[in-house]
């Protein structure tokens, strides 16, 4: 089997817009989705290597030193699959975007590093 990792994105103008809804309607589909992932997860807790979580503001270092920056990646799981399209698989229909405010799964294979 091989790991893959699964980054969560989504954009502010997806945020802004889950922001938008009345108090009512998110903390409803906050609940909805906080039960469908609990599923997600056990339904394919043999394949979940790490959950994951959230992932914070982003520090980029380079040779330019240290300094703030911004992408659209906000969680992350590791997953094992016999392959890409079966780890992606995974994802479809993800309470991630069908539910939050989340807009795609990015699935990648974690490659070995060359000896």
């Amino acid at each position: 089997m091989k790991k893959y990792l699964a980054v969560f994105t989504g954009s502010t103008a997806a945020a802004v817009a889950w922001m938008a809804l009345s108090d009512s309607e998110r903390q409803q589909r906050h609940a909805a989705g906080i039960a469908a992932w609990t599923k997600w997860a056990a339904d394919n807790a043999a394949s979940i290597v790490d959950i994951g979580g959230h992932l914070s503001r982003t520090t980029l270092v380079s040779r330019q030193g240290i300094s703030d920056a911004g992408n659209d990646l906000g969680a992350y799981t590791i997953v094992s699959a016999e392959s890409k399209e079966a780890a992606a698989s995974l994802f479809l229909n993800h309470p991630h975007f069908t539910i939050f405010y989340g807009e795609a799964v990015e699935v990648m294979e974690v490659l070995s590093v060359p000896a």
